[in-house]
């Protein structure tokens, strides 16, 4: 009776029926009114009625708190659910950025924010497009760093789907319990290296949310449309399998056959649940794993890892800009990097293939205009049996040399670029030896 009721009510279209409708961009059907969901609308989308206005104050999704108009309040049965001042975004906004400027301490910011997402989703996007330089470093970095190392004691509601080793062979059915159909962006992480942090394991979850949040707010990617997923495989860190509260499996990290088969099965899953065009984004995988697997997928998923190719990007785009002060081209210049992981890597490579296509020299060629150090002195051909392979390419002919000074001074290079995880590296030498040959 209820779904004749509702049929009926929508013109004959069944509102039960809560599967994705692709749009003409290749979209999914706005069902949320979320693509305006920083302005203050005149009635809030409400997709199944409801007897009950106390559950829509309860769904982040549509409560806008003492926002509702008087239409609204009787409309969707909130009188006396709520004080009678209506109070509007704007003044809202205005309220919660106070209380956020209160907190001292940047997670409690951070804590602050996240309570508000859970009761308030528009609210909270308002906040954050409205004020995205002073909120940015709440929501993301540095402060998201803290918050996983603390997830456990601030764990308040699960955010985004956790998998972990006990659905191996369910991974589909886990992804089918997430109550959002049309997917269009998913950011994964396994919580081995979160940041400079190290491996974190189930706690990791900060940073997916953290990130989608931003697609959100400076990409415009509908909140329905984003999934934050955790892979739990376990973890290392000693001090989280000891302790009580840690929210993950308490096990040493799954690695080899048993890691990359249960991969597998994620990312088969993924593309069988929400069609070809979904996105999945690798997020803070060590570097061993985060390599291999943009290699393995890159040529039957839509994947992309942030930390070896987004990092690259921005950068790429800071030299390109840089040349209009300069002058000439990237062909032109001699670049050293400290520190050879995924940031160093992903952008000499960027650097290397964009000189590549400009002069038609192959990238095995351009490469060399590229040098690299890593903890243990200047990447060279000598070192290239004990070298990762991600760091071969990057061996040239040189002779050995022990730290980043005695490199600038060898190498003479025009781009000095840090990636490393250790800061204060570019000291006064450093910087002097630079200037020495360079205008």
């Amino acid at each position: 009776r209820m779904e004749s009721f509702l049929k009926n009510h929508r013109g004959g279209e069944s509102v039960l029926d809560l599967s994705p409708r692709s749009t003409v961009g290749g979209g999914v059907e706005d069902v949320y009114c979320e693509d305006r969901a920083s302005e203050d609308q005149l009635v809030t989308p409400w997709t199944i009625s409801v007897a009950s206005g106390y559950s829509m104050l309860r769904d982040p999704k549509h409560n806008k708190g003492l926002a509702f108009t008087e239409k609204e309040r009787d409309a969707h049965y909130l009188r006396g659910l709520l004080p009678p001042a209506i109070i509007s975004q704007e003044l809202q906004e205005k309220r919660l950025m106070q209380n956020i400027r209160d907190y001292e301490v940047p997670l409690h910011k951070y804590i602050s924010l996240m309570e508000l997402a859970e009761r308030n989703e528009r609210l909270f996007y308002k906040l954050l497009i409205d004020n995205v330089e002073e909120l940015l470093p709440v929501v993301y970095t540095p402060t998201v760093g803290e918050a996983c190392q603390k997830y456990g004691s601030i764990f308040r509601r699960p955010q985004g789907l956790y998998i972990s080793l006990k659905e191996k062979g369910k991974i589909l059915e886990v992804l089918r319990n997430w109550p959002e159909r049309g997917i269009q962006v998913i950011v994964v992480t396994d919580g081995e290296r979160i940041l400079g942090l190290g491996d974190l394991g189930c706690q990791g979850m900060g940073i997916p949310v953290g990130k989608l949040s931003l697609y959100t707010a400076l990409g415009g990617i509908r909140p329905s449309a984003c999934l934050p997923i955790t892979i739990d495989v376990g973890t290392n860190n000693a001090k989280l399998l000891n302790d009580e509260f840690y929210i993950g499996l308490k096990q040493k990290r799954a690695t080899g056959e048993e890691y990359y088969s249960f991969l597998h099965e994620f990312m088969t899953a993924v593309k069988q649940n929400y069609g070809e065009k979904v996105l999945i984004q690798f997020e803070d995988f060590a570097n061993h794993n985060a390599f291999e697997l943009l290699a393995k997928y890159g040529t039957t998923h839509l994947v992309f890892n942030d930390d070896i190719q987004g990092t690259a990007s921005v950068v790429l785009s800071g030299l390109i800009a840089s040349l209009k002060l300069l002058g000439g081209t990237l062909a032109d210049h001699t670049f050293l990097f400290l520190g050879a992981g995924e940031a160093g890597t992903g952008i000499a490579e960027l650097i290397a293939l964009e000189i590549s296509k400009k002069t038609n020299v192959p990238v095995e060629e351009t490469r060399k205009k590229i040098w690299l150090v890593d903890s243990k002195g200047l990447i060279v051909s000598s070192r290239k049996e004990s070298l990762q392979h991600f760091k071969k390419p990057w061996a040239h002919e040189h002779e050995p040399v022990g730290n980043l000074l005695d490199a600038v001074k060898a190498i003479k290079p025009t781009a000095l670029i840090g990636t490393s995880g250790v800061g204060k590296t570019f000291t006064k030498e450093v910087v002097q030896a630079m200037a020495a040959f360079n205008e």
